[in-house]
């Protein structure tokens, strides 16, 4: 793509993000399909296929970057992917009702666990950073492989949660919604989709080829267009990219709101984040090397600044402040500041 203009180039990265909203719509409509009519969630395996298929633009873009050896491009989209797409609850916020914050709907602590379990995974990746290249197993860090195997013990202590909770609250007021997504809506109107499990499989498949082509689509004109700007790839990569990654996210977000899945809405956000430096062993394995210590101190304050919005968002569902300003709570508020901060020190912190 390095030939075309531009301009040109502009239309491609954007045809890339729409291609990416609408295949990664259509596949998180199937994912919930299947995962009703097969049970997927109710074990471990289901839950790891379900993070891949939420996730998979992040998985084109890193393995496309990685493959060309563009680790900084990487790693940026995958930290500052965190922050970013925990900025979608801002939008959620505002479609989820004009009096009352979205954090006060959701009436359910569930949304903090997995808000623990993002902050335990991205301080792996900051202590991960810290280790020379020279530490590793074979070419994986011990910090990507930890990061992985805490993911899986985090998931399945969430899942035993869900599945024989240990405690109960009681929060006026609320409006959670369903727990998960393998209970159907009473709103939802059955579709061609949805009434065929074959046809479902196909639209998933198929909107699987068209996520990871447009993800490499992004990641080439993105790369592109970040070179001919002089924007640092890190940079890019945690603003640009990670906010065209993010659209499927922002989509099914906005519809979850709409429909009073509240605590799904800020559950997916969470559980997203938290598989998503998970990528960071499937990059070590394509770059042959580690990854992390090679991400420099930008990636550092991306990692700082995605706990930061993550606390902000527990906090808030903890303190449930009900009034909403401008429909957005307090938290998405403070959250706007702080993630506003963070966007302008990244051109401050040294590359």
């Amino acid at each position: 793509m390095g030939a075309l203009s531009t301009p040109l180039l502009v239309l491609v990265f954007a045809a890339g993000a729409v291609a990416t909203w609408v295949a990664g719509t259509a596949l998180s409509k199937t994912t919930d399909v299947l995962d009703r009519r097969f049970n997927l969630g109710e074990a471990l395996g289901g839950v790891v296929l379900l993070a891949i298929a939420g996730t998979l633009p992040e998985i084109a873009i890193t393995v496309s970057a990685v493959a060309k050896g563009n680790l900084g491009l990487a790693a940026g989209n995958l930290i500052g992917g965190v922050a970013v797409q925990t900025m979608v609850l801002v939008v959620c916020d505002a479609a989820a009702s004009r009096k009352q914050s979205l954090t006060y709907l959701v009436g359910s602590l569930a949304p903090v666990l997995e808000g623990l379990l993002v902050i335990f995974v991205v301080c792996g990746v900051l202590m991960g950073a810290l280790l020379p290249e020279s530490t590793r197993i074979g070419p994986v860090s011990p910090a990507s492989l930890g990061i992985a195997i805490a993911w899986f013990a985090g998931i399945y202590a969430l899942n035993a949660a869900r599945k024989t909770p240990r405690w109960e609250c009681s929060m006026s007021g609320s409006h959670p919604g369903r727990p998960h997504r393998r209970i159907p809506h009473p709103d939802d109107k059955p579709t061609p989709l949805t009434e065929s499990t074959a046809r479902a499989m196909i639209v998933f498949a198929i909107g699987c080829i068209v996520t990871l082509v447009a993800g490499v689509i992004l990641e080439v004109a993105g790369n592109d267009l970040a070179n001919r700007a002089g924007i640092n790839g890190v940079i890019f990569g945690a603003t640009v990219l990670a906010v065209a990654s993010a659209l499927p996210e922002i989509s099914s977000g906005v519809a979850a709101v709409r429909l009073g899945d509240n605590e799904l809405a800020v559950a997916d956000i969470f559980g997203g984040n938290s598989f998503q430096v998970v990528l960071f062993l499937v990059a070590d394995l394509i770059a042959g090397k580690p990854v992390l210590p090679g991400s420099g101190s930008t990636n550092a304050w991306l990692a700082v600044l995605g706990i930061a919005l993550t606390v902000i968002y527990a906090y808030g569902v903890i303190l449930r402040h009900e009034r909403a300003y401008a429909r957005l709570g307090r938290d998405s508020i403070l959250a706007l500041v702080v993630f506003g901060l963070g966007v302008a020190g990244l051109f401050v912190v040294p590359h």
